[in-house]
């Protein structure tokens, strides 16, 4: 029974740990692609890009080169790579948000379209196990448990995170709901007031007329 649990334990951890695989796409000669990655604060992510040789064995072409920058949603730079086939990056995540990559390709004529493999872990995704493992000696079930751990904690960390975000939106939803209500509040009194006045205006037009 401990084993089954345990075995379902190791599934469930290999299946989140390998949530975060490296993507492959395509960007086109003085195009602009980004990705976004939501994190939480204190968050650790490392990420490696790469540009795909469109002839294997043979040298990159000089016209395969790209710009990479990644930053917070705040604007704040994490990582600046100009004209480079490769790279990679590694950094804290100082506050909580959207953080973005995002890759550039220079103008050339021709057009040429780039393959970029691009490789972005969060969290205990991020970890270095292979260096955790040599350097406190453990076997491999303790190293699977430790793996086990940290993810727990992670989706514990990612759900408090999700429902302060959740809280953050339903006191968005009611300030915005209350602000609706005031201005359509606003708005039929403003309405009353037009029609009281135009049928004040016409009833003295009338009046002065001697029509009623």
């Amino acid at each position: 029974m401990v084993e089954s649990r345990l075995l379902a334990a190791l599934i469930l951890l290999g299946f989140l740990i390998s949530a975060s695989e490296s993507l492959r796409f395509e960007l086109q000669s003085g195009h602009t692609k980004c990705i976004v990655e939501d994190m939480k604060a204190n968050a650790m992510t490392v990420g490696k890009y790469s540009v795909v040789n469109p002839d294997e064995g043979q040298p990159m072409p000089p016209s395969h080169k790209l710009t990479v920058r990644v930053t917070s949603s705040h604007g704040n730079s994490h990582h600046y790579s100009e004209l480079v086939e490769s790279g990679q990056f590694a950094f804290a995540a100082v506050e909580a948000g959207d953080y973005m990559a995002c890759f550039w390709a220079p103008d050339h004529k021709p057009q040429i379209t780039l393959t970029i493999e691009f490789d972005w872990k969060t969290g205990v995704a991020a970890k270095d196990w292979s260096n955790v493992a040599k350097k406190g000696s453990v076997d491999l079930m303790e190293l699977e448990l430790k793996k086990l751990f940290d993810t727990v904690t992670s989706i514990h960390e990612e759900m408090t995170y999700l429902r302060e975000r959740e809280a953050e939106m339903q006191d968005l939803n009611t300030a915005t709901n209350s602000k609706m209500a005031y201005l359509s509040l606003l708005s039929l009194f403003l309405c009353l007031s037009v029609a009281g006045l135009q049928w004040w205006h016409l009833k003295t037009f009338f009046e002065k007329k001697k029509l009623i």
